[in-house]
């Protein structure tokens, strides 16, 4: 009967130590901490470069909407390619990616191309988008965009012209597509995201 007792502890013992090694081995298989894992971004450098976007946003900003993607975030050495990801729930047109440059130690490489972060700071409206699609539509019909052959090509997109989030709106006139090429033309207008101003209203050609 002894023999019995402490075989079934044993056995009771072994399944526990295989359910915690299982917990132990998959308690950070989760996203965040694979990404983690898998990131190429020193600590340190990572805390610089979102001093750079609070230093635009605001830290209450960053906190609510903006995060670091490690997945598309590298090292290209010998600097480091920044990647972060804008989502405003409440806005779901929202949807951006932020990407620059950084050196070895953090510092911002003003020499490359600096996307999506928008200066708060200095302009709070730059970050209220206020204007959803169907008011950016409005807008476009407002100022006489074209109806074009098919239905307009809509984008909430980083303008870095403007430095700013803004919508694009193309209007398609004509179109010859095969599978050797396509041309088309149009006319497109950029809608600033924050107060409803059209930025500008052009023409647009493919060859």
């Amino acid at each position: 009967m002894k023999k019995s007792i402490l075989k079934l502890f044993s056995i009771d013992l072994i399944i526990t130590q295989i359910i915690s090694a299982f917990i132990f081995y998959s308690g950070c298989s989760c996203k965040p901490c694979s990404e983690q894992e898998e990131s190429q971004i020193p600590l340190e450098v990572l805390k610089k470069a979102d001093q750079f976007i609070i230093s635009k946003t605001g830290n209450d900003f960053l906190k609510k909407y903006i995060t670091a993607d490690f997945s598309q975030s590298k090292h290209i050495t010998p600097n480091y390619l920044m990647v972060y990801k804008l989502y405003m729930p409440e806005k779901s047109f929202v949807d951006e990616l932020i990407r620059f440059t950084v050196d070895s130690t953090g510092k911002i490489l003003t020499q490359y191309e600096i996307v999506g972060t928008p200066d708060c700071n200095v302009n709070p409206m730059d970050c209220d988008f206020v204007v959803d699609e169907k008011i950016a539509k409005q807008i476009a019909n407002e100022y006489g965009l074209p109806k074009g052959i098919k239905d307009w090509k809509i984008d909430f997109v980083w303008d870095s012209k403007y430095n700013k989030y803004v919508w694009e709106i193309l209007s398609t006139i004509k179109e010859n597509k095969s599978e050797d090429y396509y041309r088309a033309e149009g006319e497109k207008i950029i809608i600033d995201a924050n107060n409803s101003s059209v930025l500008s209203k052009d023409n647009w050609k493919i060859n």
